[in-house]
């Protein structure tokens, strides 16, 4: 349900929303999907009024075109001299029969008919251009707001003016009447974000909700038979009013907020992945949902004394502190104390906000050092405060931290070390309770900003030179350099295994690192540069945020549902433009490219043996192989404890003895002379494994027998086996073709653990038939050599593994 471009105009009706972009108008249904296209102007649309099966349009050249709804075919189109008659409201009034009033930027109104195609009626107006139109909810009577402020509450059947009303704030932008409660209130909005609410009955001013938007009201609707208004306007603010109070004013039931201008820096809060807190260009600090919009939270805007801000107001307030530009936050003891920490766009004071109570913390963090006196550009020191009472605790070293400005400052998962980048190219590690310099190390270039790892100990450094360094804090060395961004780099996030690193630059990409490998998997363009970017702890989503752009874009980690292939970049790669998230559908070229990533992966499969020196179990369950020994016991458990009756069948007629008293005939006892032996020479017929196995004693292959035996289940295994020696129906050398397969297994390593199961059942079943055949006993007696060698070197293996782990376990760290 998304436009290409920003809607400029909407209107609706009880079945569609007719909502314009540039010269085109759509129309959708239940919210979700197009049904409606209508294409004709040859300007852009800036006004919009249902009217029954049909909708008109009006643009900014002055034509107006009636389109049939359901043909989107033009009905009608109209043409207005701009010089005369420049159309700049549109309304339909209740009760006129396909007619509809215009207002012009000239102040003049005309009434239409539609179907006729006639203007009924001029009105000369006031000499002042209307702004907007508005049905009150008597019949023949309609609001107008003028540019100057004033409100004309006019009856166009008598041509007269009922009543007059007017507003010091400019330019009326939307009216709305209070209707069906009892209450005949008009509302006014204002392009300075004040709304006035007029008595109608008292024909004066009821009460002023000042500061209702930061900026103008673009729209306003009381909700018919509620006390509740609707409004909205250019701060990207949806708000819902209630009027339950004495004196009339509203107060804010529930509202719907973003950022008025672009934000500078996102991070995730907390370790559910579920908030995001953003500081924006407007100076507000706000907590955006990823699971629902109702949980967003707006912690407001900074001031120096909220206080006399809250007297003064938006407008007048100089007490209000520049934008947000670098914050950190802390999920523990945040129900306790502030546990927001941010930093202002040229003010030294840093100042400290409350996630829980959703404003504005106590404490503003200032250095004792810094006088109004000094030049600010001579200090590069890094304090220590206390968030719960505000106290400095202190700053690193003697005079000052660094030669250069500080670029970033990161602390440890354990609070021992602080590690601080300077713009002379240090990176210094102090010790966190003692504040003395442990380590200084140089770089090769200025350092632009730092981030850290916790759980890995692993510092990401971006320089200045457009390439990016990984340090890793307990080596204190640099393990991986990456280069390749073309730009400045903006802000980097690792992923929560610290496996990847996530990097944004002005040259409009965002590459991926790979820091085991060292190498760039995944690398594309936006339209626009990605001002900051954090990843979610949870690993699901990527939020970024871009140069003019007041959204947070999440993008979905497709390594977590489908295949990815994660192989390096090739060095002359050239990144694809991809387009920001968003409703629209998904392209059909990114999913191809999709299928054939996965069909690429699907391909590779995994050899039975990766080397022939190493020892490999087979892919079976042990439900397979392990219990081949207890066939007879759990045979004898399953074993029902008598064999089961076949009920005899009663006649339908009972016989009877003859004579004096009746009594019946006593059942005869069937004999069962069929004899229960089977006869072998019936089952004579070989199976397809011995077939194998005598083909093998000439060929030497054992690999098809080997994949037979592997397929049956241990019961038919058991029978194959038993089949082999003489009485089954075997012979000695088919036994003898057994054990050399088994050889083979031992020799060439793989299925180790069938071959010992396989061995173990065979001897088991045949033992004194081997004891009595010379040849079988050599044979054995070679698997058993050959056994015991492999065993020796295995469990070589296993002791080793086993003192080295005991070691680990007791050894004092």
């Amino acid at each position: 349900n998304a436009l290409p471009q920003d809607i400029t105009c909407l209107a609706a009706d009880r079945m569609l929303i007719f909502a314009s972009y540039d010269n085109i108008l759509h129309a959708f249904a239940r919210n979700k999907e197009v049904v409606h296209t209508y294409e004709g102007h040859k300007a852009r649309i800036h006004l919009l009024q249902p009217f029954g099966d049909h909708v008109i349009s009006v643009d900014v050249d002055n034509v107006l075109i009636v389109w049939n709804i359901q043909s989107e075919e033009e009905y009608l189109q109209m043409d207005f001299d701009k010089a005369t008659f420049a159309v700049s409201a549109v309304l339909h009034p209740s009760t006129y029969l396909n007619k509809i009033l215009l207002g012009s930027e000239q102040g003049s109104l005309q009434l239409w008919n539609i179907r006729s195609n006639k203007l009924l009626y001029s009105f000369p107006g006031w000499h002042l251009a209307v702004t907007t139109l508005e049905q009150a909810p008597a019949v023949d009577v309609v609001a107008v707001g003028l540019v100057s402020g004033h409100i004309i509450v006019h009856n166009i059947k008598f041509d007269e003016t009922l009543m007059k009303f007017q507003q010091d704030w400019g330019p009326i932008t939307a009216i709305s009447f209070r209707t069906a409660d009892g209450h005949p209130v008009m509302a006014a909005g204002s392009p300075i974000g004040h709304i006035a609410l007029w008595d109608l009955e008292e024909k004066k001013l009821m009460c002023q909700m000042q500061d209702a938007h930061s900026t103008a009201i673009a729209g306003m609707s009381f909700v018919p038979g509620e006390p509740l208004l609707i409004t909205n306007g250019a701060d990207n603010a949806i708000r819902v009013w209630i009027f339950d109070g004495p004196g009339g004013t509203g107060r804010v039931l529930r509202s719907r907020m973003g950022h008025s201008a672009p934000p500078t820096k996102i991070r995730y809060h907390g370790q559910n992945g579920e908030q995001i807190l953003s500081a924006g260009q407007d100076g507000t600090l706000q907590s955006f949902s990823t699971v629902h919009e109702k949980f967003n939270k707006s912690l407001g805007r900074g001031s120096i004394n909220k206080k006399k801000s809250k007297k003064k107001g938006l407008k007048l307030d100089t007490m209000a502190l520049p934008p947000i530009t670098v914050f950190a936050s802390e999920v523990a003891h945040q129900s306790d104390w502030d546990s927001i920490v941010a930093c202002h766009q040229g003010y030294i004071t840093c100042t400290t906000w409350n996630y829980q109570k959703t404003s504005m913390g106590a404490h503003k963090l200032r250095p004792e050092e810094f006088s109004k006196h000094k030049p600010i550009d001579i200090y590069a020191t890094v304090d220590v405060y206390n968030m719960q009472s505000g106290i400095h605790r202190g700053s690193y070293g003697k005079e000052r931290a660094h030669e250069g400005a500080v670029r970033g400052v990161a602390v440890d998962g354990l609070n021992q070390l602080v590690i601080t980048a300077g713009s002379e190219g240090l990176i210094k590690f102090w010790k966190f309770k003692t504040k003395d310099l442990v380590y200084s190390t140089e770089l090769s270039s200025s350092p632009s900003g730092i981030l850290l790892h916790r759980d890995s100990g692993i510092l990401g450094i971006a320089f200045d030179d457009f390439s990016i360094s990984v340090l890793d804090i307990e080596t204190r060395k640099i393990v991986r350099t990456f280069s390749g961004h073309h730009g400045r780099i903006n802000d980097m996030t690792f992923s929560p295994d610290g496996r990847w690193l996530i990097t944004s630059s002005m040259d409009c990409t965002i590459k991926t690192w790979d820091l085991p490998s060292g190498c760039l998997i995944d690398c594309f363009l936006v339209d626009s540069a990605a001002v900051s970017l954090t990843m979610s702890p949870t690993g699901d989503f990527l939020a970024s945020t871009h140069v003019d752009d007041l959204g947070i874009y999440l993008w979905s980690n497709r390594s977590l549902y489908s295949l990815v292939s994660l192989r390096p970049l090739p060095a002359d790669y050239e990144p694809s433009m991809v387009t920001r998230p968003s409703t629209c559908p998904v392209q059909d070229v990114d999913v191809a490219g999709d299928e054939e990533t996965c069909d690429e992966m699907i391909e590779y499969v995994s050899p039975e043996q990766l080397g022939e020196q190493l020892v490999t179990l087979s892919s079976l369950p042990e439900s397979r192989w392990k219990n081949l020994l207890s066939l007879d016991v759990i045979k004898k458990k399953n074993k029902p404890r008598e064999p089961p009756k076949v009920p005899k069948s009663a006649p339908f007629f009972i016989p009877t003895v003859p004579g004096l008293i009746p009594r019946y005939i006593a059942p005869e006892e069937e004999n069962d002379t069929q004899s229960k032996v089977v006869n072998l020479g019936v089952l004579a017929q070989k199976s397809d494994f011995y077939i194998h196995l005598e083909e093998a004693l000439s060929t030497n292959e054992y690999a098809a027998p080997l994949n037979l035996l592997k397929s049956l289940g241990p019961s038919h295994i058991e029978i194959e086996l038993r089949g082999l020696a003489p009485e089954g129906g075997g012979s000695m050398e088919v036994m003898l073709s057994f054990l050399r397969m088994i050889g083979m297994m031992l020799n060439k390593k793989y299925n180790f653990e069938l071959a010992q199961a396989y061995l173990a059942l065979f001897l088991k079943l045949h033992l004194k038939i081997l004891l009595s055949e010379p040849n079988l006993l050599e044979e054995v007696s070679r698997l058993s050599t050959q056994l015991e060698e492999t065993w020796i070197h295995l469990r070589a293996l296993f002791n080793q593994s086993l003192c080295v782990l005991t070691y680990m376990k007791s050894a004092l760290l």
